[in-house]
């Protein structure tokens, strides 16, 4: 179905419905995210997707999978409750004030470079509650 048509209907659903389309879709053709967009009450998987960025404000309720993804870079503040895969990305730093209240996996990435304590205080005033896995 080509991008169009999936517009209109996720458009009909938001306006007769108030269902809203999945924030990987609207993300993926640019469409304005709404807050409640940013809001992901699961697990968010974006394995092997292209992306290179997030948006600014992303709150993730479940893990947040960026495994074999295109990412460069995490926003500013990102919260994730659960475990935040970054395996084999081309992360190389982590943003001030993130959040994850599970384990982060760095395996395969710059970031192994820098050490526990380093990593820790590169997110300030954010944390990393779980394990770090290299």
């Amino acid at each position: 179905m080509k991008t169009e048509a999936l517009k209109r209907i996720f458009e009909f659903l938001e306006e007769k419905e108030n269902h809203n389309p999945p924030f990987l879709w609207k993300w993926e053709n640019n469409i304005p995210l709404t807050e409640e967009d940013l809001n992901v009450g699961g697990n968010l998987d974006l394995y092997y997707r292209k992306i290179t960025s997030l948006p600014e404000g992303l709150k993730v309720g479940g893990n947040l999978n960026l495994y074999m993804s295109k990412i460069t870079s995490l926003p500013k503040g990102l919260k994730v409750v659960g475990n935040l895969n970054l395996l084999r990305t081309n992360i190389t730093s982590l943003p001030e004030g993130l959040k994850v209240g599970g384990n982060l996996y760095i395996e395969y990435t710059e970031l192994e470079k820098y050490s526990d304590e380093e990593l820790r205080e590169m997110v300030r005033p954010g944390f990393i509650k779980g394990k770090i896995y290299r």
